[in-house]
């Protein structure tokens, strides 16, 4: 009786367990040929390095932002996209976010595909090419934006263009966001969910940028994968302050403000928030296990059992690695005395916290205050917001998402991943449960380690497939 109580125990653990992790299992499809169909590969690349040499770069200050740059842009996309700008609705949200409606006639929830038009400064960085050039050499587009983001953007268009030439209708109305300001976290995408919410307007799957196809960065899993990203971490920036009375350098006093924020600074790099295998990491474990070598495929499939050991692992596997499985700290700025013979009355650092599912900005700010331990720290909290929802990945979206890849990638094995960055696509969560993060470009790590710093590039043949894959997308509404 005993051993039927524990058989059945043990049964009902193993059946939730695989139930849980299910629920982020992409189902295995079998591609279909991509659809290329009147996608001109170098004219789209001609498009986007066009739009390259216009520099939309974004800033926190006003009087920074070159408006006419950003009108230009917008002016640019009715040129460059005449079909599109001739049959999809267009409107101008606030300073300059874009919303177009592609109408389909139905009343079915529309797909929102999206993408950001602004751009990080090149300062201080040491390009090999000039970043606004638009250069086209060897087959590759050099640039800043060149992937994050106008490549999307320029993928979307060349979809969309080709299938309005083409007579084609979509069988729900496909609805395209372009953000304006998403490199300084500002209101665009808000303003643009805000104008569907005031229309009743609850989406069927939102796309934005995220994850994207990529080799050889997964332990055991030597092919391609497509990691499409279910959710993102929050963002929280929070000031740590010291303070002392100061006086003259010559006759300093031991445990000053400056000293008191090092040791601060310490603990917290010391003392690393603890690492969890959050269940949309183990469904990315489930799912690329199932392609890895015989041996990993056996470790793989425990996973669920072994997940404090699994967390460990993937928490010293890599920088990237670590990021999933635990929130993490970046001290990003420091600020002292203002005179170098001038004793600190104040001390600043800046740490950018990016919170890992299943925490919140409260829970993070209490982990803070234990590990510094010092009640003369003061803690600002200078913005924040929680980890985005989980979308959906058991739904006829995110097959098509996977479906769509696989068209243009037929290797490559769909996995869930968590995006440790943020994206505007945050904000579509409050009105859709499948918002999936997803750059369709297959990036080197050479070409993904370029996103914000110099020599930023996409290939031709990537740009051509995401385009494919936007087509297909849409064709298959």
């Amino acid at each position: 009786m005993r051993r039927a109580l524990v058989a059945a125990v043990c049964g009902a653990a193993v059946s939730v367990a695989a139930r849980r992790v299910a629920r982020f299992r992409p189902p295995e499809v079998s591609p279909e040929p991509p659809d290329l169909d009147g996608l001109d590969a170098d004219a789209a690349a001609v498009r986007l390095a066009e739009l390259v040499r216009i520099p939309t770069i974004s800033s926190r200050d006003p009087a920074e932002m070159d408006a006419g740059a950003f009108e230009t842009f917008r002016e640019r996309l009715t040129t460059l996209y005449p079909e599109t700008h001739r049959v999809l609705d267009r409107e101008v949200l606030g300073d300059g976010a874009l919303l177009y409606r592609w109408r389909s006639g139905t009343e079915q929830p529309p797909m929102v595909l999206m993408a950001h038009y602004d751009v990080v400064p090149v300062a201080g960085q040491d390009w090999s090419r000039d970043p606004f050039s638009g250069l086209i050499e060897d087959g590759v587009v050099h640039g800043r934006g060149a992937i994050d983001d106008k490549g999307a953007l320029v993928a979307i268009l060349e979809a969309v263009e080709s299938l309005v030439v083409a007579g084609f209708t979509p069988a729900r109305d496909v609805y395209l966001s372009f953000g304006n300001d998403e490199e300084v976290f500002g209101v665009g995408a808000e303003l643009a969910v805000d104008t569907l919410t005031s229309r009743g307007i609850r989406p069927w799957a939102v796309i934005d940028e995220g994850g994207a196809v990529v080799s050889g960065v997964f332990p055991g899993v030597p092919g391609q994968t497509a990691v499409v990203g279910l959710a993102e971490k929050g963002l929280l920036d929070v000031e740590l302050i010291t303070t002392d009375a100061g006086g003259h350098a010559s006759a300093p006093a031991r445990g000053g403000a400056p000293a008191r924020l090092a040791r601060a600074v310490l603990r917290i790099d010391e003392n690393p928030f603890p690492a969890r295998l959050h269940d949309v990491v183990l469904g990315m474990v489930d799912a690329l296990g199932r392609h890895a070598p015989t041996g990993y495929r056996a470790l793989f499939a425990h996973a669920e059992y072994l997940r404090p050991a699994l967390a460990r692992v993937l928490s010293r596997a890599s920088r990237e690695a670590n990021a999933l499985v635990r929130t993490t700290v970046a001290i990003t700025q420091l600020e002292g005395s203002k005179a170098r013979n001038v004793l600190a009355t104040r001390a600043r650092a800046h740490a950018n916290i990016r919170i890992a599912l299943g925490e919140t900005v409260e829970s993070t700010v209490d982990h803070l205050r234990r590990v510094i331990d010092d009640p003369d720290v003061e803690l600002h909290i200078v913005d924040g917001n929680d980890p985005s929802p989980v979308s959906r990945a058991d739904n006829e979206a995110f097959a098509l998402v996977g479906a769509a890849a696989r068209s243009v990638y037929p290797d490559a094995a769909v996995a869930p991943y968590v995006m440790v960055q943020a994206s505007d696509s945050r904000h579509f969560s409050q009105i859709c449960d499948s918002v999936y993060r997803f750059m369709p470009f297959d990036l080197s790590k050479s070409e993904l380690a370029a996103l914000h710093a110099a020599d930023e590039r996409i290939s031709v043949a990537a740009l051509h497939r995401g385009a494919g894959f936007y087509r297909y997308l849409i064709r298959h509404l």
